[in-house]
Order: C-alpha cells, then structure tokens, then sequence
C-alpha cells in the first residue's frame, strides 16, 4: 500500500492568527465613527457662524467694544475653568475605565456632570442679569450674536449631560462596563467638542478687544 501526497494543495496560513505584532498596534479612534462625523460637521458649522461674526465685528468694532463691556467677565471666567476641570476629569475617567476601575471613573464622571450643572447655572444667571438690566437678542447685533451664539452652546451643554448621564449609567455593572467602553468614548469627544467651542466664545465675546 503506498500514500500519495497532492503536491498542489498548499497550507495556508490561519487568517485569524495576526502575522505580526503590527496588527495589534494598528490605532484607531476612540468612539464611534458617527460622533467623529457629527464633531467634524458641527465644527463646519460653528466656525461659519464665528467667521460671521468676526466679519460684522471688523464692520463695527467701537459698538462691539463698547458692548463687551457690559459682559461680566467673572462669569465667564468661572465658566471657562468649570469646562477645563470637567474635561480633564472625562479623560481620566476614560483612562479609568480602560484599566477597569470603574469606580473611580464613575466618580469622575459624577463630578464632570455636577460642574456642567454648575456651568448651566452660572450662564442662566448671567442671562438673566443681562435682561433684567433691559439688554436683551434686540439691543443691538453684538447682544444678537452674544445671545444666539451662547445660546446654540447652551444646547450642546444640555446634550453633553444627557450623554454623561447615559455614561455613567453604562460604567454599572460589570457586562455592560466593559462593552460600554465605546460608548463612553464617544461621550468624551462630545465633552470635549463643548469644551474647545466655550473656550472660542469665551475668547471672542470676553477677551479679544
């Protein structure tokens, strides 16, 4: 009896085992690629809104100057440090939740939601101080834009608490800790799209004179 061997069938190698360790290095995004989309395409749009205003500024700079004056600057001063402590603890939140201390990172989060809620508040009194003194969207174009533009991030802020609130409620429980990863990343991008837009606003209605 004798075996015969068909030289043409060739071993071909497993397609699930990485060749090399390039393949475990390969970077990607954090989060979804639909909140890349979204961040990218919001940017679009806020920065034809900023360029529109530094345009009719550049038209009336003195009525703009004299306007910002009636800004209160503390106001938008403590908003701006809120924002950056509350993005720097998202980030340590996800780095938290990526070496599975869930704990900490939930804490974090809480805190990050508590400073948004402050943020909320400290531009709804700004606001309000604003109208009871008679400055209102009609005053005139610098008030118009003030109060539009701040206005749009007070909805992102909204969204951006929803979106912690969804986070932290996904860091409970060890199944969905651990898939949530993605979700929580995504949120954070979010965050910081908030953050860097406040950050435009803050320098071109209370800094830039």
């Amino acid at each position: 009896m004798t075996t015969t061997v068909n030289k043409n069938v060739v071993a071909q190698p497993n397609a699930d085992i990485p060749r090399t360790s390039k393949n475990l290095e390969k970077p990607t995004l954090p989060g979804e690629v639909g909140v890349w989309l979204f961040v990218c395409g919001d940017l679009m749009v806020f920065s034809l809104i900023f360029g529109t205003f530094l345009y009719y500024r550049g038209l009336s700079v003195d009525v703009y100057q004299q306007s910002q004056q009636a800004l209160n600057g503390a106001f938008g001063l403590a908003n701006t440090f809120i924002l950056l402590i509350s993005s720097w603890l998202v980030v340590r939140a996800v780095g938290d939740a990526r070496s599975g201390h869930f704990e900490p990172a939930r804490r974090r989060i809480e805190i990050a939601i508590v400073l948004g809620l402050c943020f909320i508040g400290l531009k709804t009194l700004e606001w309000s101080e604003k109208v009871s003194s008679g400055i209102t969207l009609v005053t005139n174009e610098f008030f118009m834009f003030y109060f539009m533009i701040t206005g749009i991030h007070f909805g992102h802020m909204l969204v951006g608490l929803g979106a912690l609130s969804y986070a932290l409620h996904g860091l409970r429980g060890p199944v969905a800790q651990r898939s949530h990863m993605e979700n929580l990343e995504g949120v954070a991008v979010f965050w910081h799209l908030v953050d860097l837009l406040w950050m435009i606003i803050f320098a071109l209605f209370y800094v830039i004179r």
